[in-house]
């Protein structure tokens, strides 16, 4: 028996709404619906009085029983939009956030010249693809200790046909030997391991690498601060994003490895979330 578009997203956004809010609920029923009948919005909205198969019904309602048992939509997907790209995301890869938009505007400001860049923890290749997108001269090197993730920042390379990046398996930077770089960037983990949200919505579905580090979150920040300057150019950056509360700690831990013009930036939520620095080499 077949069923109008209207009639679908209505029951999918009751199921939904018992665990997201209506208006999300809204949204990510519309979402999954496009995904099956691979149409936009505007499409929906147009149709919304027109029958799906069963086929379709069958598949689209497969997928709103996935996000109602909590698995994220990115994942159900297999992609994300962050920045203008499609990326594809798996659940061996953090999944990129529009907070992170923010990081890639502080890169893409510094960025006056070719320059060599460096991303560290890339994931999907979210924010090293991104800056090497917009800024072709330069080169980014993008590193993660996960193969898994790098073969997915690799299929989104691919994807998005740009050559001047280069992945590397490596834990920081522990295989980037002499290299230097003119700007580093980093969405680390900064999440405290015994924090209860790792073990709630999304983030369950996530790998824990990816999120938790130590008891303070600071963790992999501090040891991304404490190397970072035997990896920069003279006059070089590092810009981290952090948690939306530990601002003044990162500022803290920049000020005491002897990092100078250190500034913290707002994401879109009007959070403390991306804090930079210039390494002025003596």
């Amino acid at each position: 028996m077949t069923q109008p578009v209207q009639q679908l997203l209505r029951h999918a956004r009751q199921q939904l709404a018992e665990s997201v809010a209506a208006a999300e609920a809204s949204v990510e029923a519309q979402i999954l619906l496009m995904h099956v009948l691979d149409v936009n919005r505007a499409w929906l909205l147009a149709h919304a009085t027109d029958a799906v198969t069963e086929q379709q019904a069958m598949d689209f309602n497969q997928l709103v029983q996935r996000r109602v048992q909590g698995e994220p939509v990115a994942y159900i997907l297999g992609y994300r939009e962050f920045y203008g790209l499609k990326l594809k995301v798996t659940p061996a890869t953090l999944i990129p956030r529009p907070d992170t938009e923010t990081l890639v505007e502080a890169a893409l400001q510094k960025i006056s010249k070719s320059m060599q860049i460096l991303d560290l923890g890339t994931g999907t290749g979210a924010i090293a693809l991104a800056i090497a997108q917009h800024e072709s001269q330069s080169h980014v090197t993008a590193v993660d200790a996960s193969k898994a993730a790098l073969i997915v920042a690799y299929e989104n390379m691919h994807s998005l046909q740009l050559n001047n990046l280069t992945l590397l398996q490596s834990d920081w930077f522990s295989k980037l030997g002499q290299q230097a770089f003119d700007l580093i960037v980093s969405n680390p983990p900064y999440i405290e391991a015994a924090d209860l949200h790792l073990s709630q919505g999304d983030l369950r579905f996530e790998p824990l690498s990816a999120l938790a580090a130590g008891e303070d979150g600071l963790a992999d920040i501090r040891k991304i601060i404490e190397q970072a300057p035997d990896y920069l150019n003279h006059d070089g950056w590092l810009m981290l994003e952090h948690g939306y509360d530990q601002a003044e700690a990162v500022q803290n831990l920049y000020q005491m490895r002897g990092f100078q013009h250190i500034k913290t930036l707002r994401d879109l939520g009007d959070n403390p979330r991306v804090t930079l620095a210039q390494w002025l080499a003596i």
